[in-house]
């Protein structure tokens, strides 16, 4: 009996040792490779069972993909107009300069002139101390080489103005090309946006009742219910991430957008259902930030909630950020306190721009409320 009960202590301190990782990134690696065949998994059901679902995530791709390009080219615009202020600024310097060196040389050839033609010839005639006479020659030949120096320079700035007039000219051409580009993408973001409104009359018109609206809800809540247990056991195996424990900042951490909360936490949402996070109405477009750092577990679009981004704060607790216009981190980026995660849209078939915010800890939702400074954004 005393050698079982030594064996079977030395086996609960043994053996979880072996079983313990010795290689936290390849956890990490296992772990996201795991995550994003649940994505796929997730696309494909949703492609299979709701066409009309998976048309709607189509078009509503394709707009967030068209605003995406829209955005750059806008910013190469930005950068266009900036680097032809910067070229303008250096040619009115230069310019500047030019005047300045032409003023200097032509003071310096009226006094050449003055001093005569033949001022040499008087010199080496002239009964002066030949030691003086020397200095004199000497002088005169540094006054000949300034001369050179300064038209060489004008030579020079003349050379980089005309250098500079056919960089602008040529960024000027470039910013001509981008402003066509930006309207090629604007009438793309308008295309987008018809096939979304056919894609959400067609899923609207699925709906003939309440009972089919109610079906529906409970459909896309239990779809979301039943990613977050999959992600859940997923991360089970995550290496567990540093810093300071989410729980500590309850009630510390700022809001991802401002707005105004439409639909809060509790609230009924209709045929015995309730809103699980809150609703926030801002502006499209809006930058949403993370409130608190972590590691990205989805990123991708989920039936009701549209482009879906959720973050892992370890401890088992997530944040959700729902109905986003573009989602600017994948499945295993990290996400810094204060960092660009999305922008808010209208996906997941909204009528107008809103972020869905969700705070969980395991499966169970928690009052976002309660985890933010203020009672609103």
């Amino acid at each position: 009996m005393r050698y079982l009960l030594i064996l079977l202590l030395f086996a609960s301190l043994i053996l979880p040792a072996l079983g313990a990782s010795k290689d936290p990134e390849a956890d990490l690696k296992r772990v996201q490779q795991r995550i994003e065949q649940l994505q796929r998994s997730v696309r494909n059901d949703v492609t299979r069972q709701d066409k009309l679902a998976s048309k709607l995530r189509e078009s509503e791709e394709q707009v967030g993909a068209a605003r995406k390009r829209l955005s750059e080219a806008r910013q190469r615009i930005r950068e266009s107009d900036q680097r032809i202020r910067d070229l303008k600024a250096e040619r009115a310097g230069h310019e500047r300069k030019l005047e300045q060196q032409r003023d200097e040389l032509a003071a310096e050839m009226r006094a050449a002139y003055v001093t005569g033609k033949e001022e040499h010839l008087k010199l080496l005639l002239s009964q002066k101390d030949p030691a003086a006479l020397g200095r004199l020659l000497v002088y005169y030949s540094y006054f000949g080489k300034a001369r050179a120096g300064r038209i060489a320079e004008i030579e020079a700035a003349v050379s980089r103005l005309e250098a500079l007039a056919a960089e602008e000219q040529e960024e000027r051409d470039h910013l001509a090309a981008l402003q066509q580009e930006r309207e090629k993408e604007l009438a793309a973001v308008d295309a987008a946006r018809q096939d979304r409104e056919q894609a959400l009359v067609a899923l609207r018109g699925q709906i003939k009742s309440n009972k089919d609206s109610l079906g529906r809800l409970k459909r896309e809540a239990q779809g979301l219910e039943k990613l977050v247990a999959d992600l859940r056991r997923a991360l089970s195996q995550a290496p567990a991430p540093g810093g300071q424990p989410f729980e500590r900042v309850r009630g510390k951490l700022p809001w991802p957008v401002p707005g105004k909360i439409v639909a809060g936490f509790g609230q009924p949402r209709g045929g015995g259902m309730k809103w699980n996070g809150v609703l926030i109405a801002t502006e499209r477009g809006t930058e949403v930030r993370a409130p608190y750092g972590g590691r990205v577990v989805y990123s991708d679009w989920l039936p009701g909630l549209g482009l879906l981004l959720i973050i892992d704060h370890g401890g088992g607790y997530m944040t959700l950020y729902g109905h986003n216009e573009q989602l600017y981190k994948a499945v295993g980026d990290t996400a810094a306190a204060g960092e660009v995660i999305a922008t808010v849209g209208d996906t997941g078939g909204q009528a107008r721009p809103e972020l869905y915010l969700e705070v969980r800890k395991g499966t169970a939702v928690q009052d976002p409320r309660r985890w933010f400074r203020g009672s609103a954004p």
